[in-house]
């Protein structure tokens, strides 16, 4: 009997494995042409996805309406609304804007996402010093744009935190996509180890330090009024390695263009305390989602977990 569940599960598993392998090979051809699409035709064609995202699908709408009223308290339902749709319109354009990444050429990429100079000067002295550095940024603006204009422009090695995702071909694809420019990626899980075994390259790791840790075990602070659970990882890496914490903030200039800015949040994070470089980069991520606000990643479940009592 047990022998006969076991071999249910395997070929079922099997039947899956295959159905999203051909679902992949079915999507491909669309996500190239996508790709293929000069930028003012691939807004006409995200245009045209907003209306249905938002109008008929209704995709997590829910969840980016109680997001946002408990993140602005203060502001009228009207604006709520606003800031909504706007996002929406800007989740579209991002969706469409990454698949763009696979065959734009490295002088279009340049040209719609570039470095301010006082990022620039920041990496650049680093590199002058051949000192790594952790790299902290949020789902805020394009990310995907920001991480190959980083490998274009700096002469940092940039590595990149990222969750494999379970599909072979899509992980593939984006993995690609990510390291078109010379970005390499670390799996979460071999992070520590993956930067120990790299230090005597000079290099910037990146953590997306937005997303959703376990409650146990996160560093709890308030974050867009809210309790809010925030990896330590980021941070208790930094100290053992004691690599300076370079904050990123990849701000929308206009429709198709961005801008990345940078700031030292700490040169040497052995001698901070427990929680401080973690309230650094959430203070500063805050900080800016409340000057863009249609930008950051709302859709995303970030407040599912509460804090738990002492």
């Amino acid at each position: 009997m047990l022998y006969k569940h076991l071999r249910f599960e395997y070929l079922y598993r099997h039947i899956l494995q295959r159905v999203a392998a051909l679902a992949f090979y079915l999507i491909l051809p669309f996500l190239y042409f996508i790709s293929l699409l000069p930028f003012p035709l691939l807004y006409l064609v995200s245009d045209g996805f907003y209306v249905l995202l938002y109008y008929v699908i209704g995709y997590r709408k829910k969840v980016v309406l109680e997001n946002l009223r408990r993140s602005f308290p203060d502001k009228s339902e009207k604006e709520i609304q606003r800031i909504c749709k706007d996002y929406f319109h800007y989740l579209c354009d991002l969706f469409l804007e990454t698949f763009k990444t696979l065959t734009i050429s490295k002088s279009a990429m340049l040209k719609h996402c570039t470095f301010s100079p006082e990022a620039q000067q920041v990496f650049d002295r680093f590199a002058n010093e051949k000192r790594s550095v952790v790299l902290v940024m949020g789902h805020l603006g394009n990310w995907e744009l920001a991480g190959n204009t980083f490998s274009l422009l700096c002469k940092q090695q940039l590595y990149v935190i990222y969750h494999p995702l379970k599909n072979k071909q899509f992980n593939k694809l984006i993995y690609d996509m990510r390291s078109r420019f010379g970005t390499k990626l670390i799996a979460m899980r071999e992070t520590y180890k993956e930067m120990s075994t790299n230090k005597d390259i000079v290099s910037a790791t990146a953590f997306i330090a937005d997303q959703t840790p376990s409650p146990e075990g996160a560093y709890w602070t308030t974050f867009m009024n809210q309790d809010t659970p925030v990896f330590q990882g980021t941070e208790r890496i930094a100290r053992k390695l004691n690599y300076p914490i370079v904050y990123a903030c990849i701000k929308r200039v206009k429709r198709g263009y961005y801008q990345i800015h940078a700031e030292v949040l700490c040169e040497n994070p052995k001698e901070t305390s427990d929680g401080q470089i973690s309230e650094m980069h959430t203070r500063r991520l805050e900080k800016d989602i409340i000057a863009q606000p249609e930008v950051w990643l709302w859709s995303h479940r970030r407040w599912k977990h509460k804090r738990p009592v002492a």
